[in-house]
């Protein structure tokens, strides 16, 4: 294991398998460490730990885009279904989420301004045919 670990190091994973399988997990860990054999990290610890904290962040903003994509297909739904009332906590919930994610950084605010007014326009063009 050792030897195909050095293989690997100095001749690169022969395979997206190999890889994988090179990839170290520590006792406490909640996924692959920074420890493992990849040569596209830089091996300096302050490279080793920005490559830590995207990975970390990636997760993070891969999560908040998912909810966001959740509250604007919710709404779009509550907007169809016709009820009042579903609809205006919806829309408030949502405006705030994609003000949210605006400040954050996760959508250019152009982008949340744009999703707030297509939605508040979906919204008064039910309420007026209804």
């Amino acid at each position: 294991m050792l030897l195909s670990v050095l293989e690997s190091w100095v001749y690169g994973p022969a395979s997206l398998a190999d890889w994988v399988a090179n990839i170290a997990f520590g006792p406490n860990s909640r996924g692959p460490s920074v420890t493992r054999i990849d040569p596209t990290v830089a091996s300096h610890e302050s490279a080793l730990k920005a490559h830590r904290q995207n990975l970390k962040r990636r997760e993070h903003n891969r999560q908040l885009r998912t909810r966001l994509r959740g509250a604007l297909k919710d709404i779009r739904s509550a907007i169809d279904s016709g009820d009042p009332k579903t609809v205006e906590a919806a829309l408030r919930a949502t405006i705030s989420m994609v003000d949210k994610m605006a400040s954050k950084g996760l959508i250019h605010r152009n982008t949340a301004g744009r999703y707030k007014s297509r939605l508040a326009v979906r919204v008064t063009k039910r309420s007026a045919a209804a």
